[in-house]
């Protein structure tokens, strides 16, 4: 029902969804009229919610105000009852990411050893492969120990999703220095290689922002502020590229000649880029899996979070970051917050 389309969008990327994997199946969720032209589906089943969470819902709205959301029934789908198995393995929405936050961790809770739960996803890299980085705005503010459980999780959704063993962890600074960011940066620094040194992860160092397009480690670590800026500039680069293509041929006949020219290359290249292909992020640390679709995805794009989702789901991502996190609960020390709520 999210995102600014709903179930214009929603519903014919279920269908090609569906073809595309016949071993896989769907849990539509949605008010009973939007999800109506889905019941003679196979390997779909339909449940109903009476409400809907609005992109402009505030948080309050969303987990008291509409309790029977289809956000929120949607995401109960993933809870075993009176010892039942769940419904569902795997939730995907296009809604109001904060909202969407709020009540998967309301309603799922999170891992023990997580304090705070981080969005992920994949950029592009000149290595023809991708750079998963986390976290996107989940956390405006994080502590050391936040982006420790970062690395943690990240490296956790590699392992399984692509099958690194030990997937390579860089933390985003201003320089590789280690003298160089802020004292929570340094800190985190530390942290990471004091948990390298223990075998818990596979820490590269301090990496730039360049290093996230170069491939220069599996995986970036940064706050929800500085990622959530570094994921709409990437989409705006993408979109300013796409513009350009369109512009080139609309110029005079010799600047048409030598866009023909390039076409191929450039067709190419816009694919690479094109951030529909890497929709759908991971919110990892909660006791379930839920991801996040862009709000203005078209038909493709809500697909690819859909793949997304269920790749983790049969890479059993859950119980890898479950047991990433066990094996280190010992050693991972708790954030600030964390224990003073304690």
């Amino acid at each position: 029902m999210g995102g600014d389309h709903g179930p214009a969008i929603t519903l014919p990327a279920c269908r090609s969804f569906l073809d595309a994997h016949p071993e896989a199946e769907l849990v539509l969720v949605g008010t009973a009229a939007a999800i109506e032209p889905a019941r003679a589906w196979m390997r779909c089943t339909l449940v109903t919610a009476q409400d809907v969470v609005t992109m402009d819902d505030s948080v309050e709205i969303a987990l008291r105000r509409k309790r029977d959301s289809s956000m929120r029934v949607a995401i109960a789908q993933l809870k075993a009852e009176a010892g039942s198995a769940p419904l569902a393995h795997a939730c995907v929405s296009a809604g109001n990411t904060g909202a969407l936050m709020a009540v998967a961790r309301y309603v799922l809770k999170t891992l023990d050893g997580i304090d705070r739960p981080a969005i992920a996803t994949v950029m592009p890299n000149q290595l023809d492969r991708y750079t998963t980085v986390l976290d996107l705005g989940a956390n405006v503010d994080c502590t050391p120990e936040h982006l420790l459980q970062f690395a943690l999780m990240g490296s956790a959704l590699v392992a399984a999703v692509e099958g690194k063993a030990e997937p390579t962890v860089g933390l985003l600074n201003i320089g590789e220095e280690i003298i160089k960011g802020s004292e929570t940066i340094k800190r985190a620094a530390e942290l990471l290689r004091q948990a390298a040194a223990e075998g818990q992860l596979n820490f590269h160092g301090n990496v730039e922002g360049n290093d996230i397009f170069k491939g220069t480690t599996d995986i970036v670590v940064c706050d929800g502020f500085v990622g959530n800026v570094l994921l709409k500039t990437s989409e705006g680069l993408a979109s300013m590229l796409t513009e350009f293509i369109k512009q080139e041929f609309t110029r005079s006949w010799l600047t048409k000649a030598a866009a023909l020219v390039a076409l191929p290359v450039l067709k190419r290249f816009k694919a690479r880029v094109d951030p529909r292909r890497y929709n759908g992020a991971a919110l990892l640390g909660l006791r379930g899996l839920v991801f996040k679709s862009h709000g203005s995805a078209d038909a493709f794009a809500f697909e690819q979070a859909l793949n997304r989702a269920f790749d983790a789901a049969r890479n059993r991502l859950l119980e890898r970051v479950q047991a990433r996190i066990a094996e280190t609960a010992r050693a991972l020390p708790a954030a600030p917050d964390a224990r003073q709520a304690a």
